[in-house]
């Protein structure tokens, strides 16, 4: 966490304008609604996302009203997001606390999160800015549409890292691209400067889901073997579908369409875990983070009123993103 307090170091007053706004807005009269939000409330998260817009927008000039309404809409976007894949997963945890469907129901559940998404458009429109309210839109659209293909991937006969790709693209990378170039937009960034920090985002963003997968095969734990949960939901993420490429076994394939189905016990999801893991999946995955890291760092643009500290600030996010731990 020190690491991103000293990204955040040179956008401090804008995170805590940010803070405040976000607070606010989430203070209700209905009592049922206001449990719910305060149980969110003591998980906040990295608030990578806000922190993004904020930097992007300070990149290229300063950040505004606009700025602040767009950091919050998307913010709520995102945790409106979470709220409902809770429901869709039959998860019970969110952030190491129980989420909102354990600890009420999911008919609350889902409520809650349709309130958090209509928040995120009355602060969408709150920018004044019809292209924001039309991005905020079609991000909403993209979730949904990227959790959709998941689960349509579940019944496909072949494996491919194009079908993983696009379905980052439109569950995790597309929320990081929007929060980049809208910032940077509202802060009256030029064509070229929100095109190079929308590509910046992507490529952060394809980072983020990519040590999330990594996670999945992380051995630091209670019984020193790694959890399998993507696999427990019937998702084959990067490592495994490296594996499952590079070494054509007909064996671990035909179980890998087993554990998309969900018809694979634990210890066949350990058997294909412990397969990615022998096969180098691990290490591949290290090396397309790398090579998107760079990317990302590739693609900020040269802009003219550029804050060295911000620049810096930009790169470390990436860094951070990339070593991050849970």
């Amino acid at each position: 966490m020190n690491q991103l307090s000293e990204i955040c170091r040179p956008i401090e007053g804008d995170l805590q304008a940010y803070r405040q706004l976000f607070e606010q807005t989430l203070q209700q009269e209905n009592p049922l609604l206001q449990l719910a939000i305060n149980h969110l409330l003591q998980r906040p998260g990295k608030l990578v996302r806000p922190i993004l817009v904020l930097l992007s927008a300070r990149y290229v000039g300063k950040v505004n009203e606009a700025v602040l309404h767009t950091a919050v809409a998307l913010e709520l976007l995102h945790t409106a997001s979470l709220v409902h894949d809770d429901v869709v997963d039959h998860s019970d945890r969110r952030r190491g606390q129980k989420s909102v469907n354990a600890l009420l129901n999911n008919h609350i559940a889902v409520l809650v999160g349709d309130f958090l998404l209509s928040k995120a458009l009355y602060h969408a429109a709150a920018t004044g800015s019809t292209q924001v309210v039309t991005w905020v839109s079609e991000l909403g659209q993209t979730l949904s549409d990227g959790e959709l293909l998941q689960i349509a991937n579940t019944d496909k006969k072949t494996i491919s890292e194009e079908d993983y790709y696009e379905v980052i693209r439109k569950k995790t990378a597309a929320l990081f691209i929007t929060c980049a170039k809208a910032g940077a937009f509202l802060a009256g960034g030029s064509d070229e400067e929100v095109k190079g920090l929308e590509a910046f985002g992507k490529a952060v963003g394809t980072c983020f889901q990519l040590r999330d997968d990594i996670f999945d095969y992380d051995q630091q734990n209670n019984t020193g073997k790694p959890t399998g949960n993507d696999m427990k939901e019937g998702k084959l993420t990067l490592p495994v579908i490296h594996a499952l490429l590079a070494s054509k076994n007909e064996q671990m394939f035909a179980l890998a369409m087993r554990v998309r189905q969900g018809e694979a016990s634990e210890t066949e999801i350990q058997q294909l875990v412990d397969f990615a893991l022998t096969q180098g999946g691990i290490a591949y995955t290290r090396e397309a983070m790398a090579k998107y890291s760079q990317r990302a760092l590739d693609a900020l643009p040269n802009a003219e009123s550029r804050d060295p500290a911000i620049a810096e600030s930009l790169a470390s996010y990436v860094n951070f993103v990339v070593g991050r731990e849970k």
